[in-house]
């Protein structure tokens, strides 16, 4: 802004300082070159968490994949983690993108979003905007890329849709023709029913003809049973499935039990110095007496008395082996799975520290919230579980040694040691490295997509 008349004029904008500018100048090429350096460092980073996923590293102590371990190992979100884990995956079938963030060209925020769309046949184009944009035009390009796939492969499941149907009609000589045409969907469901109703009718069938082979002697002559078609096993098969439709098993099964795992077993074998026994899952044979303990820590149990005959003298009531009061307050106590270094909030289980047939209360201080995968651990791999009065879970490995909460810090370089490797590896990073060819022009999202089309 100026005051001027006509004899004087007064500048109130200050002179730029021109050591203050080059000063300034100086600590911004410092910075785009560190960013390069980092940038070329997450590159050799994702290079050796790929190598690590590809030959299994992470397994053992209960992990439950590559992302879980740097969660733990390496304080990373989980979510971040399993992006890494994703990206170091899919650069190895994308040469060009691999080659520019390995020299530090292009950054992890454009690689990442790049690799959620590219391919061999597309990466030229991608990379392409990546180069000459910001990491929000490359964002903005893949978005815009994959609302046009997801409203294609909408328009064609909504035309699948649209032409399902299932005609019928009555020959003249009273037997009836089936024409369906079914959505993916519809065609598997309605495959896997027909399979499993035929092979309940080939069951059937089977003891069928045991049966009568075993009422006609010797001196009788048996027919030789001709196999059927499999056409003509399907209409049985699609006969059979009408028929428990319209049953009154099928039409009245409105209770939940009908859809419950029954698991039979005697109390000795959920106690811990107890007969090994199995246990017998109704009608589909039997589990460990150890995956017995492991289902009864949280679960519905039926006291039932039985002679030694197997006649039952007596059944109690089902009852919840942990009350919803209790269900509640370990919830909000734990928030999920305990075990070291997992991070999940859903699907837990609450495991008896000290099994309940044991004689362990069902109590706060006896309870620990765990996930499916290592209340499996703690009951069948033998991993433990222990709490002392302060109500402090700690875990143990098969061998006894305990896990540590979290895994010690390790140390973590620093810039000077990231900048020397890529100079050995022959990177020639400067300041100039990650700034993008963009002067300003605006982004032509149509010609953006279009490009990636056309590859396809």
């Amino acid at each position: 802004m100026s005051i001027s008349n006509e004899n004087f004029a007064v500048s109130l904008v200050p002179h730029p300082n021109p050591e203050r500018v080059k000063a300034l100048s100086r600590l911004g090429d410092k910075i785009t070159q560190m960013s390069a350096h980092l940038d070329a460092g997450t590159f050799r980073l994702l290079e050796l968490i790929g190598r690590f996923d590809e030959q299994g590293g992470w397994h053992g102590t209960g992990i439950h994949s590559c992302a879980h371990w740097l969660n733990w190992t390496c304080g990373m979100n989980l979510g971040a983690a399993r992006e890494r884990v994703r990206v170091a995956r899919a650069m190895p079938d994308l040469p060009k993108i691999r080659n520019a963030f390995r020299t530090g060209k292009v950054s992890y925020s454009k690689v990442r979003a790049m690799t959620r769309v590219a391919t061999p046949k597309n990466e030229a184009v991608l990379l392409n905007v990546a180069l000459s944009g910001t990491a929000s035009h490359v964002e903005k390009q893949v978005r815009l890329y994959r609302k046009v796939k997801r409203i294609e492969a909408l328009e064609a499941e909504n035309l699948r849709h649209m032409q399902r149907e299932l005609s019928m009609h009555e020959e003249d000589d009273g037997s009836w023709l089936l024409k369906g045409r079914f959505t993916p969907e519809q065609g598997a469901l309605i495959r896997k029913a027909l399979e499993a109703a035929g092979e309940q009718l080939f069951a059937e069938q089977k003891n069928v003809d045991k049966a009568v082979s075993a009422e006609i002697s010797d001196s009788q002559p048996l027919n030789k049973i001709i196999p059927q078609p499999v056409s003509s096993r399907r209409a049985d098969a699609l006969q059979r499935m009408a028929e428990l439709f319209l049953s009154d098993r099928a039409t009245n099964a409105s209770s939940g039990d009908h859809y419950l795992v029954n698991i039979h077993t005697e109390i000795n074998a959920l106690e811990a110095e107890g007969d090994r026994a199995e246990s017998e899952v109704e009608n589909q044979g039997y589990v460990s007496a150890e995956t017995s303990r492991s289902m009864s820590c949280d679960c519905a149990v039926a006291h039932w008395h039985e002679a030694t005959t197997g006649e039952p003298l007596n059944i109690g009531r089902k009852t919840r082996t942990i009350p919803p009061a209790i269900r509640r307050a370990l919830h909000r106590r734990d928030g999920g799975c305990r075990f070291p270094g997992c991070s999940c909030t859903r699907f837990v289980d609450a495991h008896h520290i000290t099994h309940w047939a044991d004689g362990g209360e069902t109590s706060m201080k006896n309870l620990v919230l765990l996930c499916r995968r290592h209340h499996r651990l703690v009951h069948e791999e033998g991993f433990g579980v222990h709490a002392n009065p302060e109500n402090d879970i700690t875990f143990t490995l098969p061998n006894g040694i305990i896990l540590p909460p979290a895994q010690k810090p390790r140390f973590r370089g620093n810039f000077s040691a990231i900048e020397t490797a890529n100079q050995r590896r022959d990177l020639n990073i400067t300041h100039q490295t990650p700034i993008p060819l963009w002067y300003g022009e605006r982004m032509d999202p149509q010609m953006a997509v279009e490009g990636l089309l056309e590859r396809e």
